[in-house]
Protein backbone atom coordinates (compact mmCIF):
# COMPACT_ATOMS: atom_id res chain seq x y z
CA UNK A 1 0.00 0.00 0.00
CA UNK A 2 1.38 3.39 -0.98
CA UNK A 3 2.10 6.16 1.51
CA UNK A 4 -0.61 8.27 -0.15
CA UNK A 5 -3.21 5.55 0.42
CA UNK A 6 -2.11 5.00 4.04
CA UNK A 7 -2.36 8.69 4.88
CA UNK A 8 -5.74 8.97 3.14
CA UNK A 9 -7.08 5.91 4.97
CA UNK A 10 -5.74 7.19 8.29
CA UNK A 11 -7.39 10.57 7.70
CA UNK A 12 -10.65 8.89 6.72
CA UNK A 13 -10.50 6.64 9.78
CA UNK A 14 -9.92 9.56 12.16
CA UNK A 15 -12.74 11.51 10.51
CA UNK A 16 -15.05 8.51 10.73
CA UNK A 17 -14.36 8.10 14.45
CA UNK A 18 -14.88 11.84 14.97
CA UNK A 19 -18.20 11.76 13.12
CA UNK A 20 -19.35 8.71 15.10
CA UNK A 21 -18.46 10.33 18.43
CA UNK A 22 -20.07 13.60 17.36
CA UNK A 23 -23.20 11.78 16.18
CA UNK A 24 -23.55 9.88 19.44
CA UNK A 25 -23.03 13.10 21.42
CA UNK A 26 -25.63 15.00 19.36
CA UNK A 27 -28.10 12.13 19.60
CA UNK A 28 -27.60 12.04 23.36
CA UNK A 29 -28.12 15.79 23.67
CA UNK A 30 -31.24 15.69 21.49
CA UNK A 31 -32.64 12.71 23.39
CA UNK A 32 -32.01 14.45 26.71
CA UNK A 33 -33.69 17.66 25.51
CA UNK A 34 -36.76 15.88 24.16
CA UNK A 35 -37.25 13.74 27.27
CA UNK A 36 -36.69 16.69 29.59
CA UNK A 37 -39.36 18.60 27.68
CA UNK A 38 -41.72 15.63 27.95
CA UNK A 39 -41.09 15.28 31.68
CA UNK A 40 -41.74 18.99 32.15
CA UNK A 41 -45.02 18.67 30.24
CA UNK A 42 -46.10 15.72 32.40
CA UNK A 43 -45.18 17.57 35.60
CA UNK A 44 -47.21 20.63 34.60
CA UNK A 45 -50.20 18.48 33.65
CA UNK A 46 -49.98 16.62 36.96
CA UNK A 47 -49.79 19.90 38.91
CA UNK A 48 -52.82 21.19 37.01
CA UNK A 49 -54.86 18.12 38.00
CA UNK A 50 -53.72 18.36 41.62
CA UNK A 51 -54.82 22.01 41.79
CA UNK A 52 -58.19 20.97 40.43
CA UNK A 53 -58.53 18.25 43.03
CA UNK A 54 -57.56 20.65 45.80
CA UNK A 55 -60.30 23.01 44.67
CA UNK A 56 -62.81 20.23 45.07
CA UNK A 57 -63.13 19.21 41.44
CA UNK A 58 -63.54 15.53 40.89
CA UNK A 59 -63.29 15.05 37.13
CA UNK A 60 -60.20 14.89 34.87
CA UNK A 61 -62.30 16.20 32.00
CA UNK A 62 -62.49 19.56 33.79
CA UNK A 63 -58.67 19.74 33.92
CA UNK A 64 -58.54 20.49 30.21
CA UNK A 65 -55.71 18.03 29.59
CA UNK A 66 -54.40 17.79 26.00
CA UNK A 67 -55.86 14.91 24.02
CA UNK A 68 -52.39 13.39 23.67
CA UNK A 69 -52.09 12.85 27.45
CA UNK A 70 -53.21 9.67 29.17
CA UNK A 71 -54.24 10.16 32.81
CA UNK A 72 -55.90 8.08 35.50
CA UNK A 73 -56.80 8.73 39.13
CA UNK A 74 -56.60 5.55 41.17
CA UNK A 75 -57.62 4.80 44.76
CA UNK A 76 -55.04 2.79 46.74
CA UNK A 77 -56.99 0.88 49.42
CA UNK A 78 -54.02 -1.46 49.93
CA UNK A 79 -50.38 -0.56 49.70
CA UNK A 80 -49.31 -3.85 48.16
CA UNK A 81 -47.04 -3.27 45.11
CA UNK A 82 -47.45 -6.83 43.79
CA UNK A 83 -51.22 -6.65 43.92
CA UNK A 84 -51.28 -3.16 42.44
CA UNK A 85 -49.07 -4.32 39.53
CA UNK A 86 -51.58 -7.06 38.71
CA UNK A 87 -54.86 -5.22 39.19
CA UNK A 88 -53.97 -1.56 39.70
CA UNK A 89 -55.74 0.68 42.13
CA UNK A 90 -59.46 1.34 42.03
CA UNK A 91 -59.97 3.53 38.97
CA UNK A 92 -61.85 6.69 39.93
CA UNK A 93 -61.37 8.83 36.85
CA UNK A 94 -59.68 8.46 33.41
CA UNK A 95 -58.89 10.88 30.65
CA UNK A 96 -60.74 10.42 27.34
CA UNK A 97 -57.53 9.19 25.65
CA UNK A 98 -57.49 6.05 27.81
CA UNK A 99 -60.97 4.95 26.91
CA UNK A 100 -61.59 1.58 28.52
CA UNK A 101 -57.91 0.81 29.12
CA UNK A 102 -55.99 1.10 32.41
CA UNK A 103 -52.63 2.64 33.22
CA UNK A 104 -50.79 -0.09 35.12
CA UNK A 105 -47.25 0.19 36.42
CA UNK A 106 -44.77 -2.52 37.24
CA UNK A 107 -44.33 -3.79 40.79
CA UNK A 108 -41.00 -1.96 41.24
CA UNK A 109 -42.57 1.30 40.02
CA UNK A 110 -45.50 0.99 42.49
CA UNK A 111 -43.02 0.29 45.28
CA UNK A 112 -41.09 3.46 44.41
CA UNK A 113 -44.36 5.41 44.31
CA UNK A 114 -45.41 4.16 47.74
CA UNK A 115 -41.99 4.79 49.30
CA UNK A 116 -41.10 8.15 47.74
CA UNK A 117 -44.48 9.58 46.86
CA UNK A 118 -43.68 9.84 43.14
CA UNK A 119 -42.16 7.74 40.37
CA UNK A 120 -41.18 7.94 36.72
CA UNK A 121 -41.98 4.79 34.78
CA UNK A 122 -42.77 3.32 31.39
CA UNK A 123 -46.14 1.71 30.71
CA UNK A 124 -47.55 -0.09 27.69
CA UNK A 125 -51.07 -0.06 26.31
CA UNK A 126 -52.18 -2.92 24.07
CA UNK A 127 -53.23 -2.15 20.50
CA UNK A 128 -52.98 -3.72 17.07
CA UNK A 129 -49.37 -4.36 16.27
CA UNK A 130 -46.70 -3.38 18.81
CA UNK A 131 -47.99 -1.99 22.15
CA UNK A 132 -48.09 1.75 22.71
CA UNK A 133 -45.23 2.82 24.98
CA UNK A 134 -45.80 5.75 27.36
CA UNK A 135 -43.62 7.70 29.74
CA UNK A 136 -45.66 7.99 32.95
CA UNK A 137 -45.33 10.33 35.91
CA UNK A 138 -47.06 8.91 39.02
CA UNK A 139 -47.58 10.76 42.30
CA UNK A 140 -49.48 10.10 45.48
CA UNK A 141 -52.49 12.32 46.09
CA UNK A 142 -55.28 12.55 48.69
CA UNK A 143 -58.78 11.88 47.40
CA UNK A 144 -61.80 13.25 49.28
CA UNK A 145 -64.82 10.98 48.87
CA UNK A 146 -67.96 12.06 50.77
CA UNK A 147 -65.88 13.73 53.45
CA UNK A 148 -63.50 10.78 53.79
CA UNK A 149 -59.89 11.26 52.65
CA UNK A 150 -58.36 8.29 50.85
CA UNK A 151 -54.86 7.68 49.58
CA UNK A 152 -54.71 7.62 45.83
CA UNK A 153 -52.33 7.88 42.88
CA UNK A 154 -52.42 10.18 39.89
CA UNK A 155 -50.81 8.73 36.75
CA UNK A 156 -50.16 11.01 33.79
CA UNK A 157 -48.45 9.66 30.67
CA UNK A 158 -47.70 10.44 27.05
CA UNK A 159 -46.56 8.21 24.17
CA UNK A 160 -42.87 8.39 23.32
CA UNK A 161 -43.39 7.33 19.68
CA UNK A 162 -43.05 10.87 18.35
CA UNK A 163 -39.83 11.35 20.32
CA UNK A 164 -38.30 8.10 19.06
CA UNK A 165 -39.45 8.95 15.54
CA UNK A 166 -37.72 12.32 15.78
CA UNK A 167 -34.56 10.63 17.05
CA UNK A 168 -34.67 8.02 14.24
CA UNK A 169 -35.14 10.73 11.64
CA UNK A 170 -32.22 12.67 13.08
CA UNK A 171 -30.07 9.53 12.97
CA UNK A 172 -30.92 8.92 9.31
CA UNK A 173 -30.24 12.53 8.31
CA UNK A 174 -27.02 12.63 10.28
CA UNK A 175 -25.82 9.29 8.86
CA UNK A 176 -26.45 10.48 5.29
CA UNK A 177 -24.79 13.82 5.94
CA UNK A 178 -21.82 12.16 7.67
CA UNK A 179 -21.38 9.72 4.78
CA UNK A 180 -21.40 12.56 2.28
CA UNK A 181 -18.93 14.54 4.39
CA UNK A 182 -16.73 11.45 4.69
CA UNK A 183 -16.67 10.84 0.94
CA UNK A 184 -15.95 14.48 0.16
CA UNK A 185 -13.25 14.53 2.83
CA UNK A 186 -11.61 11.41 1.37
CA UNK A 187 -11.50 13.01 -2.08
CA UNK A 188 -10.17 16.26 -0.64
CA UNK A 189 -7.64 14.44 1.55
CA UNK A 190 -6.42 12.38 -1.40
CA UNK A 191 -5.94 15.52 -3.45
CA UNK A 192 -4.16 17.36 -0.62
CA UNK A 193 -1.97 14.36 0.20
CA UNK A 194 -1.06 13.96 -3.48
CA UNK A 195 -0.06 17.62 -3.62
CA UNK A 196 1.88 17.34 -0.37
CA UNK A 197 3.73 14.22 -1.57
CA UNK A 198 4.62 15.59 -5.02
CA UNK A 199 8.08 16.73 -3.83
CA UNK A 200 8.77 13.31 -2.31
CA UNK A 201 7.65 11.55 -5.49
CA UNK A 202 9.93 13.84 -7.46
CA UNK A 203 12.81 12.90 -5.16
CA UNK A 204 11.93 9.20 -5.55
CA UNK A 205 11.94 9.44 -9.35
CA UNK A 206 15.26 11.23 -9.39
CA UNK A 207 16.70 8.75 -6.90
CA UNK A 208 15.61 5.84 -9.12
CA UNK A 209 17.34 7.50 -12.06
CA UNK A 210 20.60 7.48 -10.10
CA UNK A 211 21.07 3.80 -11.06
CA UNK A 212 21.45 4.82 -14.72
CA UNK A 213 22.66 8.42 -14.35
CA UNK A 214 24.47 8.93 -11.04
CA UNK A 215 24.03 12.68 -10.99
CA UNK A 216 23.32 14.72 -7.85
CA UNK A 217 19.75 15.87 -7.35
CA UNK A 218 19.02 19.59 -7.76
CA UNK A 219 18.49 20.94 -4.27
CA UNK A 220 15.18 22.82 -3.76
CA UNK A 221 15.10 26.15 -2.00
CA UNK A 222 14.15 26.36 1.64
CA UNK A 223 14.89 24.24 4.68
CA UNK A 224 11.88 21.94 4.79
CA UNK A 225 11.95 18.15 5.08
CA UNK A 226 12.22 17.59 1.32
CA UNK A 227 15.25 19.89 1.02
CA UNK A 228 16.88 18.09 3.95
CA UNK A 229 16.20 14.72 2.31
CA UNK A 230 17.66 15.86 -1.03
CA UNK A 231 20.81 17.14 0.68
CA UNK A 232 21.15 13.84 2.55
CA UNK A 233 20.74 11.86 -0.71
CA UNK A 234 23.30 14.03 -2.48
CA UNK A 235 25.75 13.55 0.37
CA UNK A 236 25.21 9.80 0.30
CA UNK A 237 25.60 9.72 -3.50
CA UNK A 238 28.84 11.69 -3.29
CA UNK A 239 30.28 9.29 -0.71
CA UNK A 240 29.18 6.27 -2.77
CA UNK A 241 30.81 7.67 -5.90
CA UNK A 242 34.03 8.35 -4.02
CA UNK A 243 34.03 4.83 -2.58
CA UNK A 244 33.27 3.33 -6.02
CA UNK A 245 36.06 5.30 -7.66
CA UNK A 246 38.49 4.25 -4.93
CA UNK A 247 37.47 0.62 -5.35
CA UNK A 248 37.77 0.86 -9.14
CA UNK A 249 41.24 2.38 -8.91
CA UNK A 250 42.31 -0.31 -6.48
CA UNK A 251 41.05 -3.09 -8.74
CA UNK A 252 42.73 -1.59 -11.78
CA UNK A 253 46.03 -1.06 -9.97
CA UNK A 254 45.97 -4.52 -8.40
CA UNK A 255 45.10 -6.16 -11.74
CA UNK A 256 47.92 -4.41 -13.53
CA UNK A 257 50.41 -5.24 -10.77
CA UNK A 258 49.39 -8.91 -10.71
CA UNK A 259 49.63 -9.42 -14.45
CA UNK A 260 53.44 -9.14 -14.54
CA UNK A 261 54.24 -11.85 -11.93
CA UNK A 262 51.54 -14.15 -13.37
CA UNK A 263 53.01 -13.78 -16.84
CA UNK A 264 56.46 -14.50 -15.43
CA UNK A 265 55.20 -17.59 -13.58
CA UNK A 266 53.52 -18.97 -16.71
CA UNK A 267 56.60 -18.28 -18.81
CA UNK A 268 58.99 -20.05 -16.46
CA UNK A 269 56.64 -22.97 -15.87
CA UNK A 270 56.18 -23.40 -19.62
CA UNK A 271 59.94 -23.35 -20.13
CA UNK A 272 60.48 -25.98 -17.41
CA UNK A 273 57.80 -28.22 -18.87
CA UNK A 274 59.19 -28.00 -22.40
CA UNK A 275 62.96 -27.79 -21.97
CA UNK A 276 63.99 -29.61 -18.79
CA UNK A 277 63.98 -33.29 -17.85
CA UNK A 278 61.43 -33.81 -15.09
CA UNK A 279 60.29 -36.68 -12.95
CA UNK A 280 56.61 -37.56 -13.06
CA UNK A 281 56.00 -35.93 -9.67
CA UNK A 282 57.80 -32.74 -10.73
CA UNK A 283 55.81 -32.56 -13.97
CA UNK A 284 52.55 -33.06 -12.09
CA UNK A 285 53.42 -30.27 -9.65
CA UNK A 286 54.35 -27.88 -12.48
CA UNK A 287 51.09 -28.69 -14.28
CA UNK A 288 49.19 -27.74 -11.11
CA UNK A 289 51.18 -24.49 -10.85
CA UNK A 290 50.45 -23.72 -14.50
CA UNK A 291 46.73 -24.44 -14.16
CA UNK A 292 46.36 -22.28 -11.06
CA UNK A 293 48.40 -19.47 -12.61
CA UNK A 294 46.19 -19.54 -15.69
CA UNK A 295 43.09 -19.43 -13.48
CA UNK A 296 44.56 -16.49 -11.56
CA UNK A 297 45.38 -14.77 -14.83
CA UNK A 298 41.76 -15.13 -15.99
CA UNK A 299 40.55 -13.83 -12.63
CA UNK A 300 42.81 -10.78 -12.94
CA UNK A 301 41.59 -10.14 -16.49
CA UNK A 302 37.96 -10.42 -15.40
CA UNK A 303 38.58 -8.10 -12.44
CA UNK A 304 40.20 -5.53 -14.69
CA UNK A 305 37.38 -5.73 -17.21
CA UNK A 306 34.70 -5.48 -14.52
CA UNK A 307 36.39 -2.49 -12.91
CA UNK A 308 36.31 -0.73 -16.29
CA UNK A 309 32.65 -1.54 -16.96
CA UNK A 310 31.57 1.97 -16.03
CA UNK A 311 33.86 3.42 -18.72
CA UNK A 312 33.12 0.98 -21.54
CA UNK A 313 32.48 2.57 -24.89
CA UNK A 314 29.44 0.79 -26.24
CA UNK A 315 29.05 1.42 -29.96
CA UNK A 316 25.68 -0.11 -30.89
CA UNK A 317 24.98 -0.86 -34.53
CA UNK A 318 22.22 -2.88 -36.21
CA UNK A 319 23.24 -6.56 -36.01
CA UNK A 320 21.67 -9.51 -37.77
CA UNK A 321 20.93 -11.88 -34.91
CA UNK A 322 21.26 -15.03 -37.01
CA UNK A 323 24.81 -14.05 -38.04
CA UNK A 324 25.74 -13.41 -34.40
CA UNK A 325 24.47 -16.83 -33.29
CA UNK A 326 26.03 -18.66 -36.26
CA UNK A 327 29.38 -17.06 -35.45
CA UNK A 328 29.20 -18.45 -31.92
CA UNK A 329 28.27 -21.92 -33.20
CA UNK A 330 31.17 -21.96 -35.65
CA UNK A 331 33.53 -20.94 -32.86
CA UNK A 332 32.49 -23.57 -30.32
CA UNK A 333 31.19 -26.49 -32.41
CA UNK A 334 34.60 -27.95 -33.41
CA UNK A 335 35.69 -28.45 -29.81
CA UNK A 336 32.27 -29.48 -28.46
CA UNK A 337 31.31 -33.15 -28.34
CA UNK A 338 27.58 -32.39 -28.35
CA UNK A 339 25.26 -30.45 -30.66
CA UNK A 340 24.83 -26.69 -30.97
CA UNK A 341 21.62 -25.60 -32.72
CA UNK A 342 20.58 -22.15 -33.90
CA UNK A 343 16.94 -21.04 -34.22
CA UNK A 344 16.41 -17.44 -35.33
CA UNK A 345 14.47 -15.48 -37.92
CA UNK A 346 16.84 -14.33 -40.69
CA UNK A 347 15.15 -10.92 -40.73
CA UNK A 348 15.65 -10.26 -37.00
CA UNK A 349 18.01 -7.40 -36.10
CA UNK A 350 19.03 -5.92 -32.76
CA UNK A 351 20.98 -2.86 -31.67
CA UNK A 352 24.26 -3.69 -29.98
CA UNK A 353 28.03 -3.69 -29.87
CA UNK A 354 29.17 -6.77 -31.84
CA UNK A 355 32.33 -7.34 -29.78
CA UNK A 356 30.54 -7.10 -26.41
CA UNK A 357 27.55 -9.23 -27.47
CA UNK A 358 29.93 -11.88 -28.82
CA UNK A 359 31.56 -11.82 -25.37
CA UNK A 360 28.14 -12.30 -23.71
CA UNK A 361 27.17 -15.28 -25.87
CA UNK A 362 30.61 -16.86 -25.62
CA UNK A 363 30.45 -16.64 -21.84
CA UNK A 364 26.99 -18.22 -21.69
CA UNK A 365 27.93 -21.04 -24.08
CA UNK A 366 31.12 -21.68 -22.11
CA UNK A 367 29.05 -22.03 -18.94
CA UNK A 368 26.74 -24.49 -20.69
CA UNK A 369 29.70 -26.61 -21.78
CA UNK A 370 31.11 -26.58 -18.25
CA UNK A 371 27.69 -27.78 -17.02
CA UNK A 372 28.21 -30.97 -19.11
CA UNK A 373 25.52 -30.12 -21.64
CA UNK A 374 25.10 -32.40 -24.65
CA UNK A 375 22.78 -30.08 -26.57
CA UNK A 376 22.94 -26.28 -26.65
CA UNK A 377 20.24 -24.27 -28.43
CA UNK A 378 20.70 -20.63 -29.40
CA UNK A 379 17.28 -19.01 -29.98
CA UNK A 380 16.12 -15.51 -30.84
CA UNK A 381 12.68 -13.96 -31.35
CA UNK A 382 11.07 -10.51 -31.30
CA UNK A 383 8.74 -9.27 -28.56
CA UNK A 384 7.18 -5.77 -28.58
CA UNK A 385 10.06 -3.83 -30.08
CA UNK A 386 12.76 -5.91 -28.42
CA UNK A 387 14.75 -9.02 -29.30
CA UNK A 388 14.98 -11.88 -26.81
CA UNK A 389 17.98 -14.21 -27.12
CA UNK A 390 18.00 -17.53 -25.23
CA UNK A 391 20.87 -19.90 -24.57
CA UNK A 392 19.34 -23.26 -23.55
CA UNK A 393 21.21 -26.36 -22.46
CA UNK A 394 20.45 -29.80 -21.08
CA UNK A 395 23.23 -29.74 -18.50
CA UNK A 396 23.29 -30.22 -14.75
CA UNK A 397 20.98 -27.32 -13.94
CA UNK A 398 21.15 -24.86 -11.04
CA UNK A 399 19.30 -25.31 -7.72
CA UNK A 400 16.49 -22.80 -7.24
CA UNK A 401 17.98 -21.31 -4.08
CA UNK A 402 21.03 -20.10 -6.03
CA UNK A 403 19.18 -18.37 -8.89
CA UNK A 404 18.55 -14.99 -7.14
CA UNK A 405 22.33 -14.53 -6.58
CA UNK A 406 23.69 -16.09 -9.76
CA UNK A 407 24.73 -12.71 -11.24
CA UNK A 408 26.57 -11.48 -8.14
CA UNK A 409 30.33 -11.01 -8.28
CA UNK A 410 32.37 -13.99 -7.06
CA UNK A 411 29.20 -16.03 -6.42
CA UNK A 412 29.61 -19.72 -7.21
CA UNK A 413 26.95 -22.44 -7.05
CA UNK A 414 29.53 -25.12 -6.26
CA UNK A 415 32.77 -23.44 -5.20
CA UNK A 416 34.96 -26.54 -5.36
CA UNK A 417 33.66 -27.69 -8.76
CA UNK A 418 33.79 -24.20 -10.28
CA UNK A 419 37.37 -23.80 -9.11
CA UNK A 420 38.31 -27.11 -10.75
CA UNK A 421 36.70 -25.92 -14.01
CA UNK A 422 38.62 -22.64 -13.93
CA UNK A 423 35.68 -20.41 -13.05
CA UNK A 424 36.35 -17.04 -11.44
CA UNK A 425 32.80 -16.25 -10.34
CA UNK A 426 32.85 -13.05 -12.40
CA UNK A 427 31.67 -14.23 -15.81
CA UNK A 428 27.94 -13.75 -15.27
CA UNK A 429 28.55 -10.44 -13.46
CA UNK A 430 30.41 -9.23 -16.58
CA UNK A 431 27.57 -10.51 -18.80
CA UNK A 432 25.01 -8.57 -16.76
CA UNK A 433 27.16 -5.41 -16.79
CA UNK A 434 27.52 -5.57 -20.60
CA UNK A 435 23.76 -6.04 -21.13
CA UNK A 436 22.85 -3.25 -18.71
CA UNK A 437 25.27 -0.95 -20.55
CA UNK A 438 23.22 -1.76 -23.68
CA UNK A 439 19.95 -0.93 -21.89
CA UNK A 440 19.04 -4.62 -21.72
CA UNK A 441 18.24 -7.15 -19.04
CA UNK A 442 19.01 -10.80 -18.35
CA UNK A 443 17.25 -13.57 -16.44
CA UNK A 444 17.68 -17.28 -15.86
CA UNK A 445 15.45 -20.33 -15.60
CA UNK A 446 16.81 -23.67 -14.46
CA UNK A 447 15.87 -27.07 -13.12
CA UNK A 448 18.35 -29.49 -11.60
CA UNK A 449 18.96 -32.47 -13.88
CA UNK A 450 17.10 -30.94 -16.85
CA UNK A 451 19.12 -27.90 -17.83
CA UNK A 452 19.32 -24.12 -17.78
CA UNK A 453 18.12 -21.30 -20.02
CA UNK A 454 19.69 -17.84 -19.90
CA UNK A 455 17.62 -15.16 -21.66
CA UNK A 456 18.40 -11.54 -22.37
CA UNK A 457 16.53 -8.81 -24.23
CA UNK A 458 17.85 -5.87 -26.21
CA UNK A 459 16.22 -3.17 -28.35
CA UNK A 460 15.37 -4.35 -31.83
CA UNK A 461 16.68 -2.53 -34.91
CA UNK A 462 15.63 -2.04 -38.48
CA UNK A 463 17.73 -3.82 -41.13
CA UNK A 464 20.48 -1.60 -42.53
CA UNK A 465 19.90 -0.26 -46.04
CA UNK A 466 21.40 -2.43 -48.79
CA UNK A 467 24.75 -1.38 -50.18
CA UNK A 468 24.66 0.09 -53.69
Amino acid sequence: MTLRSRITLLTAGLLLVTLLVLGLALEGLLRGFLYRSLRQELLEASNQVVRLLNLGGQTLLEAGLPASLYAELQLLPEENPALLAQEGGISLQKSPALGSQRLLLKEADYRTLLERGEAWAYAELPREGPPLKLLVYARRVEVNLSGTVWQGALLVGKPVESLESTLSQFARIYAGTALLVLLLSILLARSLVARALEPLEWVARRAEAITTRPEPLPEPEGRDEVATLVRALNGMLSRMQQAFLAQTRFLQDASHELRTPITAILGHVGYLLRRTPLTEAQRESLEIVKREAERMGKLVSDLLELSQSGTWRIEPVPLRVLDLLEEIREEFAPGFAGEIRVEADPGLYLLGDPYRLHQVLANLVTNAIKAKAQRITLKAFGVEGRVVVRVEDDGEGIPQEHLPRIFERFYRVDKARDRERGGSGLGLAIVKAILEAHGGEIWVESEVGKGTAFSFSLPSAAPPPPLR
